[in-house]
């Protein structure tokens, strides 16, 4: 049995957010939709195979937790940033803060909310 260690680690970094489109992983997305945008580094690493998978994502100043479905890298994005739909940063805070502290992990392929 082929374990993926990396989907066990917990990253923290920067959350922000973005208005969304079509992404690299070929779907058209809405600001209303779910989604986060994962670092570019860590998309090619894997070839894209994150995509369509849940990431549970937590504001670290305020507790709040969202899960949202990875659709989209991030060139801009440090090692463990994420860059979200202006709908994913509100479930974690206000639009207006702009820029948030996250703590985030992939969660078991083929779970859902």
């Amino acid at each position: 049995m082929t374990v993926d260690l990396e989907k066990r680690i917990t990253h923290v970094g920067r959350g922000t957010w973005f208005h969304t489109g079509k992404g690299n992983c070929g779907a058209w997305n809405n600001d209303g939709d779910l989604i986060v945008a994962i670092p570019k580094s860590l998309y090619d690493k894997n070839g894209g195979s994150n995509c369509d998978q849940w990431i549970e994502i937590v504001n670290v100043d305020n507790g709040r937790k969202v899960y949202a479905m990875t659709r989209d890298s991030c060139p801009s994005c440090g090692p463990d940033d994420l860059d979200m739909s202006p709908s994913t940063f509100q479930g974690l805070t206000s639009l207006d803060a702009g820029v948030v502290t996250v703590k985030w992990h992939f969660m078991q392929r083929g779970w859902s909310p």
